[in-house]
């Protein structure tokens, strides 16, 4: 497969696209097709990521930050700092760094654990309740909108070959590294 050929509806004129004809033109004996997915990944990716989720700008998380909330709010019980790292796919030092500002933002509390000072139980408060709980319906639409130029059907397709990727590469990641 290549960026030229777009399937029946022709030819794909993503930035994607262009990087691809131009490694076939310095490159014509390479198959260039992983690039079409793994570099619109990385695109949408990026694009995404420079646009911000308008909802969690406007009241005041990253991403990260949301995520950790969300982790905190959808598993209904406290997490330990290594938990929410699992959770949220992120570093233990960005776990930190993060809890330490949600912490000042009183929307996460700390408990010491009963038999070992050196675990924290981490707990939403009623205030990061709140946020998530108001948050989250607007954050959904806002990703409805951002897809919204994609048919149910094609949004499900999409979701489906993703989630087939992920597997794989969750499976994987160990024997993908050089």
């Amino acid at each position: 497969m290549t960026a030229t050929n777009g399937g029946p509806t022709g030819t794909r004129q993503d930035t994607v696209a262009a990087v691809v004809r131009q490694w076939q033109s310095v490159h014509p004996d390479l198959d260039t097709a992983p690039m079409e997915i793994i570099g619109r990944i990385n695109r949408c990716a990026a694009l995404l990521q420079q646009a911000e989720d308008a909802p969690l700008r406007r009241a005041g998380l990253s991403r990260p930050e949301f995520d950790l909330l969300g982790a905190l709010r959808r598993t209904g019980h406290e997490l330990t700092p290594s938990e929410l790292a699992r959770e949220t796919f992120s570093s233990g030092a960005a776990v930190t760094k993060r809890l330490k500002l949600l912490t000042e933002r009183g929307l996460v509390e700390r408990r010491g654990d009963a038999r070992d000072r050196r675990v924290a139980h981490l707990r939403l408060t009623d205030a990061g309740r709140e946020l998530v709980d108001g948050t989250l319906p607007e954050q959904l639409a806002y990703e409805t909108a951002v897809l919204s130029g994609m048919g149910a059907q094609r949004q499900h397709e999409l979701a489906s070959l993703l989630g087939e990727l992920l597997s794989q590469l969750e499976g994987r990641l160990g024997a993908l590294r050089v």
